[in-house]
C-alpha cells in the first residue's frame, strides 16, 4: 500500500516535466524552421524587387503623348464609259487599281452588248479581281445622255451600289474612261491619310454668268429617262424663273465626295437632295450643278467643302463642248503639275492638305 502511494507521487512531476519538454522542443523547431525559411523569403523578395524595377523602367520609356499613326483611307471609284470605250475603260481601271480600294465600272446602253459582255468576262476571269473581290461591274446598264440628268442618275446608282456592297470606304471619286492617273494609288492613299474624312472636294460658284440664261432658265427633257435608244435632249418652252427656295451653284461635274455626304444624297433623310434631284431633271448639264447645289445649301455639309475638283482638264479658250484629249505628257509638264495635282490627265489630286486643314475654309458663296 505504501509503495502504491509512492508511485502516485511521481506521476504528477513526470507529466509536468513531459509537457515542459514538449513545449521546449516545439519552440526550438519553430525557431529553426523560421530561420531556414529566411533565405527563401529573401530570394522571393529580391525577385519581386527586380521585377518591379524592370516594370518601372519599361513604363518610363513609353511616350504616352505621341498620337497613333494616321489610318489609311479607302477610295470608292466609279469609272464609266460609252460606245467604243471598252479598251480605254480597261486601261484606266488597271492604272487606278489597288487592292485597298473599291471600283464600280459601267458601260452605258449605247455601247453594244458584246462590249458589255466582254468587259464582264474580263472582270470575272481576272485572277486578282476575282481573288480580292473589289471590282464590280454594273451589269444593268443605264442610258446616259450628255448634258442630261441621266448622268446624275448613273452616278447616284454607282454610289448606292458602293454603299450597299462595301462598308468601309471614305471617299467617292467619279471618273470616265478618258481619265488616266498621274501618280500611283500608294502615293494618293498616303497623301489622304491625314485628311479629315468629312472634307468634300467640289468646285463651285454661285456666279452663274452666262449659265443663268442658257442652263438655269431653259427647260429640257432627257429622252434617256424613258427610251432605250440614245438621242439628244429635248428643249421645252417657255423658260422658267430662277428658284427662290434655294440658291443655285455650278461647277465641275468631277468631284471627290465624302462617304457621309454620299449617304446624305442617297438616303435623303433630309428632303433637300430629293427636291433638287427633281428640279435638276429638267436642267441643262445637271452634272455641273446638282452636287454643288445640294452641298452648298446644306448647313451640315457646306462647311466641309474645299472649292476644288482636283481634276486637271485642258480646255480651249473659250471652252468648247469637250476638253482636249491628252495623248502624252512631257517631263517638264509633269514637273509643272506635280506640286498641285495628283491623279489624272483629266483627274489629278491636290497636294498641300496641311494648309487646307489649318486654314478656315470659306463658306459657299
Amino acid at each position: 500500500m505504501g509503495q502504491l502511494n509512492m508511485e502516485r507521487k511521481w506521476v504528477f512531476p513526470l507529466v509536468m516535466t513531459s509537457l515542459i519538454c514538449v513545449f521546449l522542443l516545439g519552440a526550438t523547431f519553430n525557431v529553426g524552421l523560421v530561420s531556414h525559411l529566411n533565405p527563401v523569403n529573401s530570394i522571393f523578395s529580391l525577385f519581386q524587387s527586380r521585377l518591379s524595377t524592370e516594370q518601372t523602367f519599361a513604363e518610363t520609356n513609353v511616350d504616352w503623348g505621341s498620337p497613333p499613326p494616321p489610318s489609311v483611307p479607302k477610295f470608292a471609284y466609279m469609272i464609266s464609259g460609252s460606245k467604243g470605250d471598252l479598251d480605254k475603260l480597261w486601261r484606266t481601271l488597271h492604272a487606278l487599281y489597288h487592292p485597298w480600294n473599291y471600283y464600280v465600272i459601267h458601260l452605258d446602253l449605247e455601247s453594244p452588248a458584246w462590249e458589255r459582255l466582254e468587259l464582264a468576262s474580263r472582270v470575272e476571269n481576272h485572277p486578282t479581281f476575282a481573288k480580292i473581290g473589289n471590282v464590280y461591274m454594273n451589269v444593268k446598264a443605264n442610258m446616259v445622255t450628255y448634258k442630261g440628268p441621266t448622268m446624275v442618275a448613273n452616278t447616284l446608282h454607282a454610289c448606292a451600289i458602293l454603299l450597299r456592297r462595301y462598308q468601309d470606304w471614305d471617299w467617292f471619286i467619279n471618273l470616265s474612261a478618258s481619265d488616266y492617273p498621274l501618280v500611283t494609288q500608294d502615293d494618293l492613299l498616303s497623301t489622304f491619310s491625314d485628311v479629315d474624312r468629312e472634307i468634300n472636294f467640289v468646285e463651285y460658284t454661285s456666279r452663274l454668268g452666262w449659265k443663268e440664261a442658257r442652263r438655269a432658265m431653259p427647260l429640257i427633257v432627257d429622252p434617256g429617262l424613258y427610251q432605250s435608244n440614245k438621242s439628244e435632249i429635248l428643249w421645252v418652252t417657255p423658260n422658267r424663273k430662277l428658284p427662290t427656295s434655294f440658291k443655285l451653284f455650278t461647277g465641275s461635274a468631277w468631284t471627290i465626295l465624302s462617304r457621309a455626304f454620299v449617304e446624305y444624297c442617297i438616303w435623303g433623310y433630309d428632303n433637300l437632295p430629293r427636291t433638287l434631284l427633281m428640279y435638276y431633271s429638267n436642267f441643262v448639264s445637271s452634272p455641273e450643278g446638282y452636287f454643288q447645289t445640294v452641298i452648298c445649301n446644306s448647313p451640315d455639309f457646306a462647311p466641309t467643302v474645299v472649292n476644288h475638283d482636283m481634276h486637271y482638264i485642258s480646255w480651249d479658250y473659250p471652252p468648247k463642248q469637250h476638253p482636249h484629249t491628252l495623248t502624252g505628257i512631257t517631263r517638264e509638264k509633269k514637273r509643272e503639275l506635280h506640286p498641285r495635282w495628283l491623279v489624272c490627265w483629266r483627274a489629278p489630286l491636290l497636294r498641300g492638305w496641311k494648309s487646307y486643314q489649318t486654314q478656315t475654309r470659306p463658306r459657299c458663296s
